[in-house]
């Protein structure tokens, strides 16, 4: 008998594809879904909508995306591959600790800076969908274990007070109330990493120990 190979799960969307790389009807619904975020917000997205506005049939939805939270999660991993999260893997290559903590600044406040409108709606979604916040909660895990390493690198122990700390202020909530107080979004980013080197004990400018 010849035995069966196990074919890996597939998951209903591709993070290694930009829109322009996807089936026509895959794009034509995340640019609409996008679009209808900033625009309308969340209550006005249905998979009718989405039909409506991308031109396919909401069957066409359901067998690409399952759900409406399978539409949010494919819009907001795209949004991050396509504002260079995929850079987060040269945090950890970086040669000291303190050069770690300014990429790992760096590439988040761009993230934020890049899709604020954008992501206020997001994480709006998250407030009021349990399955979605879930999704968000996912990334926000994500961003803690590398904050952690840094951390962990930086000061020598495992401080979860200070990882804590790093977490909140490279959050997006942090970043779009500094960002919107001091009405400049580099200035934001520079705040944050100041801020960061505070909580981390770590003077101005000075670089930590490898």
């Amino acid at each position: 008998m010849t035995k069966r190979r196990t074919e890996p799960e597939k998951r209903p969307y591709d993070l290694g594809k930009r829109l322009e790389q996807m089936d026509e009807s895959r794009a034509a619904i995340l640019r609409a879904a996008q679009a209808q975020l900033v625009s309308n917000g969340f209550r006005q997205l249905t998979m009718a909508s989405l039909a409506e506005e991308s031109g396919v049939t909401r069957q066409t939805i359901h067998n690409l995306f399952g759900t409406k939270t399978g539409v949010l999660e494919a819009v907001f991993d795209l949004i991050a591959l396509d504002s260079g999260m995929e850079r987060m893997r040269e945090v950890m290559m970086q040669p000291s600790g303190d050069a770690q903590l300014e990429k790992f600044v760096g590439i988040f406040c761009g993230f934020w800076a890049q899709n604020r409108v954008l992501l206020r709606r997001v994480h709006g979604i998250g407030a009021i969908d349990p399955e979605f916040s879930g999704v968000i909660e996912a990334r926000n895990r994500r961003r803690l274990m590398a904050a952690t390493r840094i951390v962990q690198r930086m000061s020598g122990e495992d401080s979860g007070q200070k990882t804590a700390m790093l977490a909140a202020l490279t959050s997006f909530e942090f970043f779009d109330a500094l960002a919107e107080s001091c009405g400049n979004e580099a200035e934001a980013e520079a705040m944050v990493l100041r801020l960061a080197r505070s909580a981390l004990s770590l003077p101005d400018g000075r670089t930590a120990a490898g």
